[in-house]
């Protein structure tokens, strides 16, 4: 073999080992496959614990509410969707199906679900089923009736979890006398369908922020790290407006104490046109199948102009990426990187 061929040959294969270790470092990197879901809003993604994947949203007919079952995050995306449940067609439960969340209590599944009325699309409430089957998209949903709460005049976007042994939830209501909004609500459960009776409000709209198009705080979702519980929340209108907040307490603290939470004045993920990302907001959290590795769940639109009312808008696409933390034990958005390069910097930490 002369030197030419040698050289060759060599040549030939460092660019396949590489290639190869490019190919390597990306499935290290932890990237997904963006949007994991098109057409899904308020999306939540839980994982079980024999490592099953489950994903439930809002569809944009508002009219059911479907469940996908995956091994891996990113396998959601061709996952069957199985339609666990379908609107009434006159009374409660029968309009503008929205932020179903899926959760295993005690031994159950329990979707958490806000709903219209077949006659008044405004009448929201937010609602309970129940299916005793291992896998959720398989077995019988019943409905357990709606989930009342003391305010009761405009609930939705609820959400539960556990601390200390105390199972919590946190919902949106109505949360001034004063001017028309919604706010976050937190109480204790005395069961997975009834609430305690103490009832407090620990987040409205305050900042200009949260108060573009409408004065709203919804979409709450809980992560509990670094001795601290953290809610993150949405604020303002569902168009490129729409954005991301963070409130938190200390994990001594009373959950009940609405001077036990604090919030920081700006929020923490939100429109960036550089990324083609609109309107970010309503997320989840789950863990990669690392079982270690924090991952954010959320919609977003990639362009800015809707024509009409954002809310029938179809196109918030569900969308993962890393969830990076501070040295200070601090969320970590990672508001100017793109959803490939939170996974490209949290790759470059372990």
């Amino acid at each position: 073999m002369n030197y030419i061929k040698l050289l060759k040959l060599t040549l030939a294969v460092m660019l396949i080992v590489s290639g190869c270790t490019m190919n390597a470092q990306k499935s290290e990197t932890k990237q997904f496959d963006n949007p994991i879901a098109l057409q899904r809003a308020d999306p939540f993604v839980t994982k079980a614990a024999d490592g099953t994947y489950y994903f439930i949203a809002t569809v944009p007919e508002y009219d059911r509410i479907e469940i996908r079952k995956s091994e891996t995050i990113n396998g959601i995306k061709e996952a069957e969707p199985v339609v666990v449940w379908r609107k009434h067609n006159e009374g409660p439960m029968g309009n503008h199906i929205w932020a179903p969340e899926l959760h295993r209590i005690d031994g159950k599944w329990y979707i958490y679900f806000a709903a219209g009325s077949a006659e008044d699309k405004w009448a929201i409430r937010k609602y309970v089923l129940s299916n005793p089957s291992e896998d959720p998209t398989q077995g019988e949903w019943t409905e357990e009736g709606e989930m009342v709460s003391d305010r009761n005049e405009f609930t939705l976007d609820a959400t539960t979890f556990v601390h200390k042994g105390q199972r919590y939830h946190i919902w949106v209501d109505r949360a001034s006398d004063k001017e028309v909004n919604t706010g976050l609500y937190i109480a204790e459960m005395t069961n997975p369908t009834t609430l305690a009776d103490k009832q407090v409000v620990i987040s409205q709209p305050e900042y200009a922020w949260e108060r573009i198009g409408h004065n709203v705080n919804e979409g709450p979702a809980v992560l509990i790290r670094n001795g601290k519980v953290f809610v993150t929340f949405s604020a303002s209108a569902t168009d490129a407006n729409y954005a991301i907040g963070l409130l938190w307490a200390d994990e001594d603290a009373d959950l009940l104490d609405p001077a036990s939470w604090n919030k920081l004045p700006e929020p923490v993920f939100y429109t960036n046109e550089e990324l083609k990302r609109f309107g970010p907001g309503h997320n989840s959290f789950t863990v990669a199948e690392d079982g270690k590795t924090d991952i954010m769940i959320y919609h977003a639109r990639d362009y800015k102009e809707i024509d009409g009312e954002p809310l029938y808008d179809p196109n918030r696409h569900t969308r993962a990426r890393v969830l990076r933390w501070t040295e200070d034990g601090m969320p970590d958005f990672g508001q100017d990187l793109s959803d490939d390069e939170t996974a490209l910097e949290q790759s470059k930490k372990q």
